[in-house]
């Protein structure tokens, strides 16, 4: 086996599999989970919510702009609720940080605590809506799903687990070329990317396949069991979850 080779699959089992030594203790699998929970539930915003991500804020902006010029199919008031959803759920996320950053097992019990509940919320208003997800319930679905998001997104960034962000790819994708040493560079850690692009396509194949069999409420119902794992794992391992 070549050194690039075993370097990659030490990458992978340290982040699914991390030792007791590890630096970032059972935050990378963690992280990881919370990622396919990103790609389920913007797979369900966005075929089912109309064109509007909940976690992926970048993409919003352009359909925002879309909206205002009159492109088909985009809605500028859609893309403002998710978006102030989500900017209102990371300043949560940001208090659960600065209030507890000595804490880090308490911190992330917060935040996804709370993210769990939102998650269950959603849930709940898109089986009232029964498939039919038009009006106030719509848009109380964007809401309720971006301030999650927000949440989820504040709470990783504080973490800073390196590429693990649980919601934006570009620059790991962008690391995975750029860091090699073929350009110069140090090494890309492609195992830990690859996993992180891995889990967020898995979330939204299956989300995706889901809707697709008019499943519509089971890519968040399966969020939320992904979610409360990962909220258990922050509670059984106190020891692994240090500051």
């Amino acid at each position: 086996m070549s050194t690039a080779a075993r370097a990659l699959l030490t990458d992978v089992r340290d982040t699914l599999f991390p030792g007791r030594g590890g630096k970032y203790g059972l935050l990378p699998p963690l992280l990881v989970g919370l990622t396919v929970i990103t790609g389920l539930v913007d797979a369900f915003s966005y075929l089912t919510l109309g064109h509007v991500f909940v976690a992926n804020m970048t993409g919003n902006v352009v359909f925002l702009a879309f909206g205002l010029v009159g492109v088909g199919g985009f809605s500028v008031a859609t893309s403002l609720v998710a978006i102030g959803a989500f900017i209102l759920g990371a300043l949560g996320g940001g208090f659960f940080r600065s209030r507890l950053s000595s804490r880090l097992r308490r911190q992330l019990a917060a935040a996804t605590g709370s993210q769990l509940l939102l998650l269950v919320a959603g849930v709940i208003l898109s089986a009232i809506a029964g498939g039919v997800l038009q009006g106030g319930l719509r848009y109380g679905l964007v809401a309720v799903l971006a301030v999650a998001m927000g949440i989820q997104n504040a709470t990783a960034r504080g973490l800073a687990v390196p590429d693990l962000t649980t919601t934006v790819l570009t620059m790991t994708i962008t690391g995975i070329a750029a860091d090699t040493h073929a350009a110069g560079g140090t090494g890309s850690r492609a195992g830990r990317r690859l996993i992180s692009i891995a889990a967020m396509l898995g979330g939204a194949v299956a989300g995706g396949v889901l809707i697709l069999r008019g499943q519509v409420t089971a890519s968040l119902v399966i969020a939320v069991i992904l979610l409360a794992v990962v909220a258990a794992g922050t509670r059984l391992a106190p020891a692994a979850l240090t500051s």
